[in-house]
């Protein structure tokens, strides 16, 4: 499933080729085709993302919300479009540009009070102004849930996937079991300063990198990391590698039906 960072990219690139204008809306598919019908040839004002969900502003109130799940995906083209085929769920079109929408879990016409509804339910988005993040460390310093449960619940911070929380409990040396409970105020101070950037960077390279200068291949005159999610990070996906700053092995298990990634000797309970 994609990441916050990636929501709030796909948020920029539809409001750079389609905001402002009259847009036109089909769904190959069929399944959003009412919705679809209702506006096309509107004007597309406004892209916003919180966490994992998408939102498409059209004219007043009406907002198409996405999202991606496990098996969406967006793609931009320039005009002329291609035949879109059967399983284009939403299709966008102007002048310049297309963009089609594949498999997402949501795809729906809500109004503003639904869109403010889940905003509600969300917890504070790094990569937001109007996040606060106090509000979701009162929630994580009330529970005894592990700490990296809890960086995935997406009511307590919304956005942070498997990768950034393996990465950035890393970073700050935080044993992933540690109850939320005893997690201080200044380490939560430090791990949503990081987050905060780690993110608005992952946003502008389309990509998730977490290590830092002294760690990068060229620095240990290490191989780069190959990897389908792309990017040099130090825990995520790397079991039983050896650790960039210890040497230790990393490990993995099963938390909360997602796989966990941790060194157990930089990362000491």
């Amino acid at each position: 499933m994609p990441e916050g960072h990636t929501i709030h990219r796909l948020a920029k690139d539809y409001a750079a080729r389609f905001a402002g204008g009259a847009v036109g809306v089909r769904s190959p598919q069929g399944k959003f085709a009412d919705a679809a019908a209702l506006l096309d040839g509107a004007e597309l004002h406004t892209a916003d993302a919180h966490g994992k969900h998408l939102f498409l502003g059209f004219r007043d109130g009406e907002w198409v919300h996405i999202h991606l799940g496990l098996f969406g995906k967006v793609a931009f083209g320039d005009a002329p479009a291609p035949p879109p085929t059967d399983t284009v769920r939403l299709r966008l079109t102007n002048e310049a540009s297309f963009v089609n929408l594949v498999g997402p879990t949501t795809c729906a016409l809500i109004t503003a009070e639904e869109k403010a509804a889940v905003h509600r339910r969300l917890g504070p988005d790094p990569l937001r102004e109007d996040a606060d993040p106090t509000s979701a460390y009162r929630r994580v310093v009330r529970s005894r849930t592990s700490i990296a449960a809890l960086l995935m619940d997406q009511k307590v911070i919304a956005g942070v996937g498997n990768v950034y929380r393996a990465e950035v409990l890393f970073r700050h040396r935080i044993d992933p079991y540690r109850p939320g409970r005893d997690v201080t105020p200044a380490e939560w101070d430090a791990i949503w300063a990081d987050l905060v950037e780690l993110m608005h960077e992952g946003v502008r390279n389309n990509r998730i990198d977490t290590v830092r200068p002294e760690h990068t291949p060229e620095a240990m005159g290490r191989p780069p990391r190959v990897d389908d999610h792309g990017g040099e990070v130090y825990v995520y996906r790397r079991a039983t590698l050896p650790c960039h700053i210890c040497g230790g092995e990393i490990r993995t298990a099963d938390l909360a039906a997602r796989n966990l990634f941790w060194c157990p000797a930089c990362q000491k309970p």
